[in-house]
């Protein structure tokens, strides 16, 4: 499966910029998989807005490879959207992620792409050891698969440091379609940026903010970086995050502000800046950043198993649970922000998901 292949209304929703909510596993309280559940996600997040869902990601948990669920989980996100798709009108991009060796990455898009997901976004964890050449192999194999979203995953949660020079042989790489940047690490993010325009593909393949702790200020920032002799001028588009999978409709609401703002080319008013500060702290408390991001799946759930969304915080590791004060202090940001929730949207939308 080729770039050219997606449905071209659906590719440039991508390229534009879009919510994209990494989506979380909804378990019931014997921690077995709950369809329904997890279909009424589907439906709250293309409700919301959102231009597409990405699954067996990280917030999916990733042990749902170990539990035999990568297939049954991505199956029913795939249907349920299209369904709903079909009902409303809204097309999204369907984005499965893909780990493991090399065997394991290619056998995953190839079983994505065959249940209708539009490209494969790869974590590295099980290649960190790796050369980069070997690793660079890796992903090329997997992008002669289906497209190909390359992922900096933040080292806190086990991504490898991907250096400058990764980036850009990565770039290189046919069927490419975007990066999703998320390696919590300023400097970092700015090896990503770089390496795009050095490698000549600023304008074929499109950055994703994962940053989940600078949201705002990634998506109004213009990049220049010189590249011999001349400026070339990059945004990044959208967000791939997992802070997304939360208060989702306000998300899309902000993103569409943000563009609004840079397509004008006004000034950005400090009262954005301050915004941005506050979206930080929700996401410092959902994922559980006081304590190195232990409680950051179930801090997900509890949002939205408050907004009636999930039936409980459960996890596939029954260790996996809230930190202590975390749920303390979710009631805090939650008293402190409410116009950043979507619980009136929620409240009035859940009969009709479920």
């Amino acid at each position: 499966m080729r770039i050219s292949d997606i449905d071209k209304s659906i590719l440039e929703k991508f390229r534009q910029g879009t919510v994209i909510p990494a989506m979380p596993l909804a378990l019931t309280e014997k921690r077995e998989f709950d369809q329904s559940a997890q279909e009424v996600l589907t439906r709250y997040y293309m409700d919301a807005g959102a231009g597409g869902i990405a699954v067996g990601v990280h917030s999916t948990q990733f042990a749902i490879r170990e539990h035999g669920l990568f297939e049954k989980v991505l199956s029913c996100v795939s249907v349920a959207a299209d369904h709903w798709s079909e009902k409303t009108g809204n097309k999204i991009f369907k984005v499965s992620g893909a780990c493991g060796k090399t065997s394991q990455a290619v056998a995953e898009a190839g079983f994505a792409r065959n249940t209708g997901y539009h490209a494969a976004m790869l974590s590295l964890m099980a290649m960190k050891d790796a050369e980069i050449p070997a690793m660079i192999n890796h992903c090329a194999k997997v992008a002669e698969v289906m497209p190909l979203i390359g992922f900096y995953l933040q080292s806190a949660v086990g991504g490898p440091v991907l250096p400058y020079q990764f980036w850009k042989e990565f770039m290189g790489i046919p069927n490419v379609v975007g990066v999703k940047i998320a390696p919590f690490n300023r400097y970092k993010t700015i090896d990503v940026v770089r390496a795009l325009c050095e490698a000549e593909k600023e304008n074929e393949i499109t950055l994703y903010t994962g940053n989940d702790d600078t949201i705002i200020t990634d998506l109004i920032t213009e990049y220049k970086i010189e590249v011999d002799g001349v400026y070339k001028k990059v945004r990044i588009k959208g967000g791939l995050l997992g802070h997304w999978c939360v208060w989702t409709q306000k998300a899309v609401t902000l993103l569409d502000e943000l563009h609004s703002l840079v397509d004008c080319g006004k000034d950005i008013p400090p009262e954005l800046l301050t915004r941005a500060v506050e979206i930080t702290d929700c996401n410092a408390v959902f994922f559980d950043a006081a304590n190195n991001f232990a409680g950051c799946i179930p801090g997900i759930h509890e949002v939205l198993r408050r907004q009636g969304l999930l039936k409980g915080t459960w996890c596939l590791d029954p260790h996996e649970v809230l930190s202590a004060g975390q749920s303390e202090e979710i009631s805090r940001v939650y008293q402190a922000y409410p116009h950043l929730n979507d619980d009136e949207f929620v409240k009035e939308g859940l009969r009709k998901w479920e």
